[in-house]
């Protein structure tokens, strides 16, 4: 029976998901905008959502965030930490850049993955994600590496941006530090 709920909320998580993958995709069509929309990546019934502000140019290239360096930096940090890559879907704010943010987008992904942990990955996705209001929602402060809570059912670790992370060894150690919390979260959680 259990089984039957779980597999009902997936094809609903999926459905919605793709709805709003469509609309997002229209409204790149007709922005004027020849790239592809860069559209997210990762399980619908994901524990951890990441969110970063645009896309890097391979992600760009691809039509898929968390595509390319950014992509293989926090496969590699999360398997160091212990946690299965799919516990976590990936997106951004910008999706397409002749579109701009659209906050709406922001928040119907969330809702619609009902994550526990939300990572916004930056200062821009942080001001992003305490733009939208979202019901019950505290606003999360820069404190790199914290656990927060965002919602009565989520909490926040906020880190620096992956994709200026990458190439600065001060940078890349300002990021695992703040990273890492999410191997000290994810153990902390109960085991169901």
């Amino acid at each position: 029976m259990s089984d039957d709920i779980q597999n009902a909320y997936l094809k609903r998580a999926i459905n919605e998901l793709s709805a709003l993958n469509d609309e997002i995709a229209d409204v790149a069509a007709h922005s004027g905008d020849s790239a592809l929309p860069v559209l997210s990546s990762g399980s619908p019934q994901a524990e951890i959502l990441m969110v970063k502000w645009s896309a890097s140019i391979a992600e760009r290239q691809e039509g898929v965030a968390f595509f390319g360096r950014a992509g293989s930096a926090i496969l590699k940090s999360v398997q160091r930490l212990g946690l299965d890559p799919l516990t976590l879907y990936g997106t951004l704010c910008v999706k397409s850049e002749g579109a701009g943010f659209h906050e709406d987008w922001l928040a119907r992904e969330i809702h619609i993955v009902r994550p526990t942990l939300i990572v916004p990955m930056g200062e821009p996705a942080l001001a992003a994600v305490n733009q939208l209001g979202f019901p019950g929602s505290t606003p999360l402060e820069w404190l790199p590496g914290e656990v927060q809570r965002w919602t009565p059912a989520s909490e926040a670790i906020v880190v620096p941006d992956i994709d200026e992370s990458l190439d600065e060894q001060h940078a890349k150690r300002a990021f695992w530090s703040a990273f890492r919390a999410l191997g000290d979260w994810h153990l902390a959680q109960p085991p169901y």
